[in-house]
């Protein structure tokens, strides 16, 4: 799977080695792969996706055979996502290359499927390197009371899985503080 990677140097700044993972959508043979791997390792019903390039691998699991997923969870960008009062959730998060934010909807995990008293979750992304939106994203999300036909439920972040770590730089290691991680390839 590795060969299928592209590789950006000094984008988006100075430093930063981008890891392209786009031509896994130019390859029906690639691309299958990469989503069957992806269902054998995430077992929660509920998945976070970090816009935008996690939204392309999560939402495939929705219809893939014996698929434990059954609600995704869109984090956007500012502006990207309507919400109604008090349902929208700011999450600050640390990139390789500064802060950022993501938003996400309390109504998005309600419409879930709740595991005993928790909404189990699977935090899906792209690559991980310091593990920084990932982290953010878990401990906003596991701050969390949802209520679902007036019951309260907690939120548990069951795993994190990506398609790429980059080992070296030691988000894992942050990240296993939570919960299990897995990576499909490290580079």
């Amino acid at each position: 799977m590795i060969e299928t990677l592209k590789f950006y140097k000094n984008f988006p700044k100075e430093g930063i080695n981008f890891i392209d993972i786009i031509p896994f959508l130019q390859s029906r043979a690639a691309f299958g792969e990469v989503i069957e791997a992806l269902n054998k390792a995430t077992t929660a019903p509920n998945v976070a996706a970090p816009e935008a390039r996690a939204f392309l691998f999560a939402a495939p699991l929705l219809s893939t055979p014996n698929s434990t997923v059954e609600n995704i969870i869109p984090m956007r960008k500012s502006g990207k996502l309507p919400f109604n009062d008090g349902d929208l959730i700011e999450v600050r998060i640390e990139k390789e290359y500064g802060f950022d934010k993501l938003y996400y909807r309390l109504s998005d995990i309600a419409a879930g499927v709740p595991t005993g008293d928790v909404f189990e979750v699977t935090i899906l992304d792209d690559v991980l390197a310091t593990g920084g939106t990932a982290e953010g994203v878990a401990r906003s999300l596991e701050q969390l009371t949802v209520y679902r036909n007036g019951k309260p439920y907690g939120v548990r972040i069951k795993e994190f899985v990506f398609l790429v770590g980059i080992p070296e730089i030691g988000g894992r290691e942050r990240l296993e503080k939570i919960a299990p991680v897995t990576t499909l390839m490290d580079i």
